[in-house]
């Protein structure tokens, strides 16, 4: 399984699945961040928490936990 936080700075992947369930999973889906989703890897914070990323033309920061369950495709 691919997660967000190994799409390099700069590359672009597509969501293929959002692991979890509950309220991590709305949440992210809230955001705006659903299956099918490209999703831009912008910055990297030096300890590897937030993840910047831009989502349907907005930047978007998340934490190691919501990038972990988010399966992405090439």
């Amino acid at each position: 399984m691919k997660s967000l936080r190994d799409i390099p700075v700069g590359s672009s992947a597509t969501v293929a699945k959002i692991h979890g369930e509950g309220a991590l999973k709305k949440r992210i889906m809230d955001m705006g961040i659903t299956k099918g989703t490209t999703i831009l890897v912008r910055k990297v914070a030096p300890l590897g928490d937030p993840v910047e990323v831009t989502v349907r033309g907005y930047e978007l920061s998340l934490r190691k936990q919501d990038a972990d369950i988010l399966e992405m495709a090439d």
